[in-house]
């Protein structure tokens, strides 16, 4: 099986979805001459042209516009943010428009719309460039929300948020666009809301997603090393949210750690330990144990910027203190 880059899984979504459908295309600032901030749509104007492949003005509110109005003459558009942090100028389109007309028309008009954005600390991108708002999309209902951890969920979720019915907000991680992984030659989908065990174990549950997920499974082959048994959850869609497979999960080891780089207040975090609490209260040996990104906004010093963001340390030690019953 060939093994590719995180950046390199989503080119070839978007490639074939949109060699197998004309109504897709991509518009956003800089995809086309540019390639793409990131270059994720590196060589698809020359491939598909400049009516499929669109470069638009810095306007993230007429991004958006653009892709719910052509969402609901019939097309698919992926639109693309620079930054997910640009996407708050689009807000008003996102959840007062595509996500509403759907409910506002009776069912009568689907938004089959993709926001692609790249998500999360960077390196030294300061306190305006480095910051998480996946909860900001869940919080709100018809939108669903996709934060793939590895290059096959990536290629995967892709293609089935671009084939969804409903407008869907598909967050990357920047610092995993270089990572790599096996994904399948052939034609291939991984269903929105179902979750991922990445690693079974039996002493304490990590539920994470999106850059977390990798920091959980290497934490989770550390804690193997002690005797440590640990089950990784990656939930890869926040909402739909797999919510049998968290309180499945927390059955049978009767402890979890959640897992997310955001802020604390209000976040996935807080949704998830709500949700367990709720749901497998009587299993646990041990209250939920959060870990997430410090209350501040991003420093861009770099020894505070380590300091602000989570990692694998974290949640070896959460998991450590956890099964030890310290917490």
């Amino acid at each position: 099986m060939p093994v590719i880059t995180y950046r390199e899984a989503l080119n070839q979504a978007l490639r074939e979805e949109m060699r197998q459908d004309p109504d897709v295309f991509i518009v956003g600032e800089e995809v086309a001459e540019y390639q793409g901030a990131y270059k994720v749509t590196e060589g698809m104007l020359a491939e598909f042209g400049p009516q499929r492949v669109v470069d638009t003005p810095i306007s993230e509110e007429a991004i958006a516009g653009i892709g719910v109005g052509a969402a609901l003459a019939g097309l698919k558009p992926v639109i693309e943010m620079m930054t997910v942090n640009f996407s708050l100028l689009a807000l008003d389109q996102i959840v007062n428009h595509a996500a509403k007309y759907l409910y506002m028309s009776g069912g009568q008009y689907n938004v089959p719309m993709v926001m692609r954005a790249p998500t999360g600390v960077g390196l030294q991108l300061g306190a305006q460039h480095s910051q998480n708002f996946e909860s900001w999309f869940v919080h709100c209902p018809g939108l669903k929300v996709v934060l793939p951890a590895t290059p096959y969920d990536a290629k995967g979720l892709l293609k089935s948020s671009i084939r969804d019915p409903d407008p869907v907000i598909f967050l990357e991680h920047e610092l995993i666009y270089l990572t790599k992984g096996e994904v399948p030659e052939d034609d291939y989908v991984v269903p929105l809301g179902v979750a991922d065990i990445k690693r079974k174990g039996t002493d304490v549950s990590i539920i994470c997603y999106s850059r977390m997920a990798l920091f959980a499974m290497k934490a989770a082959e550390r804690l193997e090393e002690e005797g440590i048994s640990a089950e990784v959850v990656d939930l890869r869609t926040l909402r739909p949210l797999d919510v049998d497979a968290v309180l499945e999960s927390v059955r049978k080891t009767h402890r979890a750690v959640v897992c997310e780089e955001d802020w604390p207040m209000c976040g996935m975090g807080a949704e998830l330990s709500a949700t367990i609490m709720e749901g497998a209260f009587d299993y646990l040996d041990a209250p939920v144990k959060r870990i997430s990104g410090v209350d501040v906004p991003m420093p861009y010093a770099k020894n505070l910027e380590k300091l602000a963001v989570p990692g694998e340390e974290d949640i070896y030690q959460a998991c450590r203190q956890i099964v030890a019953g310290e917490i």
